[in-house]
């Protein structure tokens, strides 16, 4: 095994990926197995370097030294040799070391001259190239509205196309071009190197409490899921009054679980057929991008199709009011037999594959984050098909369930204004969610949460099972609300969604693409990845506006069950705690992200979700 030549702490040079740059960087940590330095920039920019493309900070110094020493020794040598040759003929060697001098003079002019059109090449072949000054995380100004702004990768062009341009506009003789070239191929003095893949490190930092934090939640979550259910059942829901807990045989059916079978791979059969748009995600660590098929308004359009046939055949949809508890332990099972079948299938995961925030190496804590971030059986996502499909559309089909229970129990001809209002609301948000559903690609869950047992159990438990908690409570609980109130409820609602689209919407054309007309008045922040941040428009109001137009329409959706009992807000209680959790942790990865560039963003959006709060 090779021995480590830099050590951790060390200031170093190191080779920015794609160029022929070098800045002055900091050793953090060595990998043994793949024989990567992880290097930090002065802007906080953390990447994976070979050993190849970190050199000391002395070396610069010593070839500089010895480049200026070695020319005079050439020279005078030279004359040396010049006069002993031609003992008796001093005169004309003086002659003939004035026209030498005269040559390297007129070689100065043409490689000042060359150095002068090659620096206008650059320019004119990347125009907005950031200079030493961006890398660093120091731009030249702190805004810009420049939407010619792309990624790094895509600006950082070939070398040949500026070596052609070179050869074209070239002021050197093609004798001299001959020369240079004989003289490079005695001696080659460039290599071909490999592009650099950045290997995932084990996760120091642990999120939900560590080890002990997830041992619990792994308990708490589902005994809050069946808690909030059991509460809804009971005619008095307050806060003091604990429900009495029902027999462990009646919480299992095997038909129930059937049913739910039934549901999940029917989604499945719907992801997999070949409609929609295929579109590629973000790149992972080893620079290769993820396929995804974008299908899952056509999914919702189906299932609204079957559910229709089975109304019309009077099926009995209430049946899911009836055993909705059974349900719900049903899909817990399921999600916890399908957490194992990720974990144990995860340690057999190339390293590349596996989640930045799950590999700490501690089971409880990677079996609950997700070990490997991308897990497929051939091209199925698992992750990606759980976000959207059977716990998102099956949360619509459970408030329609609700809606039909309530017509039932009470004898009504048309479901009560609460509840119309709760079902607009929720259905809105579910057809937006799938309608933008290449926006999920960006997010949080795809790029840096594994896929495990907070995920799967978030996406077919409790958001189905959970977020349905107004549509549950209003069965049991039947609230009368004004029209009055209604219009203004569904006012603030709008607002929300307002907030919520149009926020992501400009979030997501600026990262599709920033030189888009639409956008030319929009300011952003340049960073040293090439991306920029946003400090105009949604983004410079507050740091997270999605999440303040997410926090007014869960407002609005507990607003029609009234004020007599705490337990229909449970949802917008848990939601600002989840954002403001959530807001934490982007804030954590941003910071590493964008280094000097976030913090100068921060002074400038000092908000993070509430406006002149917080």
């Amino acid at each position: 095994m090779p021995s480590r030549k830099f050590a951790d702490g060390e200031v170093v040079m190191g080779r920015w990926p794609g160029s022929v740059l070098y800045y002055e960087v900091q050793v953090t940590s060595y990998d043994d197995v793949a024989h990567l330095y992880t290097v930090k920039y002065k802007d906080g920019t953390e990447l994976a370097l070979k050993e190849s493309d970190i050199r000391s900070q002395s070396s610069f110094k010593h070839r500089k030294s010895q480049s200026s020493s070695s020319s005079p020794s050439r020279r005078s040598s030279s004359r040396s040799r010049s006069r002993s040759r031609s003992p008796g003929r001093p005169a004309k060697g003086r002659r003939r070391s004035a026209s030498q001098s005269r040559e390297q003079k007129d070689d100065k002019k043409k490689t000042i001259q060359e150095t002068s059109l090659a620096l206008v090449v650059l320019v004119l072949l990347k125009p907005s190239e950031n200079n030493t000054k961006r890398y660093n995380g120091e731009p030249e100004s702190t805004e810009k509205n420049d939407t010619s702004c792309i990624p790094l990768e895509q600006k950082l062009k070939p070398d040949l196309e500026i070596k052609h341009v070179l050869e074209q506009y070239s002021l050197r003789s093609r004798k001299d071009d001959k020369k240079t070239e004989e003289l490079f191929s005695e001696k080659k003095t460039f290599v071909a190197v490999k592009p650099i893949e950045k290997v995932p490190s084990k996760t120091k930092e642990l999120e939900f409490g560590g080890r002990i934090g997830t041992f619990m939640l792994i308990f708490l979550l589902p005994a809050t899921v069946f808690y909030l259910l059991l509460m809804c059942k009971q005619d008095d829901p307050s806060l003091l009054n604990f429900p009495s807990l029902p027999a462990l045989e009646s919480l299992w059916e095997w038909r129930v679980f059937g049913v739910f079978l039934l549901w999940f791979f029917l989604q499945a059969v719907f992801y997999l057929l070949p409609i929609g748009k295929v579109v590629e995600g973000l790149p992972l660590s080893n620079g290769r991008k993820l396929q995804y098929r974008i299908n899952g308004f056509y999914a919702f359009i189906l299932t609204a199709a079957a559910i229709g046939v089975l109304l019309y055949f009077q099926f009995e949809l209430h049946y899911l009011y009836d055993h909705f508890m059974q349900f719900a332990v049903s899909a817990a099972a399921f999600s916890l037999a399908l957490s194992i079948y990720l974990y144990v299938r995860s340690l057999k995961a190339p390293e590349e594959e596996l989640a930045p925030g799950g590999n700490s190496g501690y089971f409880i804590y990677d079996f609950f984050t997700g070990h490997e971030l991308n897990p497929r059986i051939g091209s199925f996502d698992l992750k990606y098909f759980c976000e959207l499909r059977p716990g998102l559309i099956g949360w619509v089909v459970i408030n329609l369930a609700m809606l039909l229970a309530e017509m039932k129990i009470h004898n009504l001809s048309m479901p009560s204004l609460s509840m119309i209002l709760v079902n607009s609301f929720q259905l809105l948000y579910v057809v937006d969610a799938l309608w933008n559903e290449e926006a999920i690609l960006t997010t949080m869950d795809i790029t840096h949460d594994g896929f495990g047992f907070m995920l799967a159990f978030g996406d077919l438990v409790w958001v189905p099972f959970v977020y349905s908690l107004q549509a549950l409570y209003l069965v049991g609980h039947p609230t009368t609300i004004t029209w009055p109130v209604a219009a203004a409820i569904t006012v603030l609602n709008c607002v929300g969604y307002y907030i919520f689209r149009s926020a992501n919407s400009q979030k997501n054309n600026f990262r599709r693409n920033p030189a888009d007309p639409k956008l030319a008045n929009l300011k952003f922040i340049p960073t040293a990845t090439g991306k920029g941040l946003l400090v105009t428009g949604w983004w410079g109001f507050v740091r997270h506006p999605n999440y303040l137009g997410d926090i007014i329409m869960a407002l609005a959706w507990s607003l029609p069950c009234g004020f007599n009992h705490i337990l229909p807000y449970f949802y917008v209680i848990y939601f600002i705690c989840l954002l403001v959790h959530r807001e934490a942790r982007d804030e954590h990865h941003c910071k590493q992200k964008y280094g000097l560039a976030w913090e100068r963003y921060c002074q400038r959006v000092p908000y993070r979700i509430f406006p002149y709060i917080y």
